[in-house]
């Protein structure tokens, strides 16, 4: 299996370069993807040859993208196995899908004193929205703590929901910890009091097979750019049902059925949540990523990446400075460390000297760095194309980068 996601990297052209007359060592994979070849090409083919804007236009170009984008929604479809393209709303990514739901859920279904359940461990972008409707409607946000290990306390959920909750939302895999939360259970649980759960899976969607059917969630988000395809794209798997008793999350072109002076009318899903003209030729980009890593295979690719996971892990256990943030039997392929008396940025800005690219700070989970009481962690994050001999290097160079810091 190592020699077989060794030869991906040539599809990756980024990975072939240096940094600081380095070979590029790229493991801030949580943050961001680097691009597949396919996926470069079809952006650069997309605007060479057959760019104009979709839907009701009545020429070849128009008719061409628009039946592309179409065809890139089937595939996301698919990819998730929701049971219609209805349920399929193309966004810009993870945060505008949570805001959307915050906001068109909250309007349909949120009123003063109602509650709404996130857990401590969520990034900013699935606590700070449903932190605004609480306070816009005077709603009650409670939160689901998690362990020294890093994590969710299940059984406290019990004694959360109660009948005011109206909704809970919860990340599948956490960007801070690598935990993979149980979400099934999560699900199971809220729905035996009949409250929806929406999934954030901005770090899940790369790493393990996603079947929003099989789940039974009501709302699941991700983003494009964290699955190989490119930046400004994303997903929101929503519900029919729940969907159609939304009300618009903005207003213009293309959500619109019918505008006169006096009222307006809305078009019919998924097209009532995609105002404006989407980023259709990044969306089909996104559609060449998922056909990408579904040749390789959702499953391969975690029990790769699970291998990188645990000798990255048992490497850093030779340092006895080190103390491993996020503990959890169930991880994906994140590992986020801090070091005594040294501040993460320091190592951080040394070792991208020695061409080693990887993350510092909080990583948009503060409520995660208060609870360890901590400002912040190193953050080595895999992906299919990173390799145990970049492993060694990393860690080579964490021996000289510690050295330095400790004179």
């Amino acid at each position: 299996m190592k020699k077989i996601f060794e030869d991906i990297r040539k599809d990756f052209p980024i990975l072939s370069r240096t940094i600081y007359n380095k070979p590029l060592v790229y493991f801030d994979n949580a943050a961001t993807t680097q691009k597949p070849k396919i996926v470069i090409d079809t952006i650069a083919e997309f605007y060479s040859n057959y760019n104009a804007n979709i839907h009701r236009g009545v020429h070849y170009l128009s008719d061409y993208s628009t039946q592309a984008t179409e065809k890139a929604r089937e595939v996301i479809k698919n990819f998730i196995n929701a049971s219609s393209v209805k349920e399929v709303i193309l966004t810009k990514g993870t945060t505008e899908s949570i805001n959307l739901v915050a906001f068109s859920f909250g309007e349909a279904f949120i009123n003063e004193g109602d509650e709404i359940i996130v857990s401590k461990m969520e990034h900013h972008s699935n606590f700070v929205p449903w932190q605004l409707l609480c306070q816009r409607k005077k709603a009650v946000l409670k939160v689901l703590n998690f362990n020294s290990i890093g994590e969710l306390n299940i059984d406290e959920l019990y004694k959360l929901i109660t009948v005011k909750t109206k909704i809970i939302a919860v990340t599948h895999v956490s960007n801070a910890l690598g935990t993979i939360n149980p979400i099934e259970k999560i699900i199971e649980i809220a729905h035996s009091r009949n409250v929806p759960v929406l999934i954030d899976g901005a770090q899940a969607i790369q790493h393990i097979k996603v079947d929003v059917q099989k789940l039974n969630c009501d709302f699941y988000v991700f983003s494009g750019h964290k699955i190989y395809g490119p930046t400004g794209t994303g997903v929101l798997y929503g519900k029919k049902d729940l969907l159609e008793k939304m009300p618009p999350y903005q207003g213009g072109g293309e959500m619109i059925s019918k505008v006169t002076v006096e009222k307006t009318t809305f078009n019919v899903l998924p097209y009532k949540f995609e105002a404006g003209t989407p980023n259709y030729i990044d969306t089909i980009a996104l559609a060449e990523a998922i056909k990408y890593i579904e040749k390789i295979g959702i499953d391969n690719i975690y029990n790769y990446e699970t291998e990188l996971l645990n000798y990255a892990t048992e490497r850093l256990k030779e340092f006895p400075e080190i103390k491993i943030i996020g503990q959890a039997p169930k991880k994906s392929a994140v590992i986020s460390f801090s070091v005594d008396n040294v501040h993460p940025s320091d190592i951080g800005i040394l070792i991208d000297k020695m061409g080693i690219a990887l993350r510092t700070g909080t990583h948009c989970a503060e409520p995660i760095m208060q609870e360890f009481n901590i400002p912040g962690t190193v953050r080595v994050s895999f992906a299919f194309y990173n390799t145990f001999k970049e492993i060694d290097l990393f860690i080579e160079a964490l021996k000289k980068v510690l050295l330095m810091l400790k004179k």
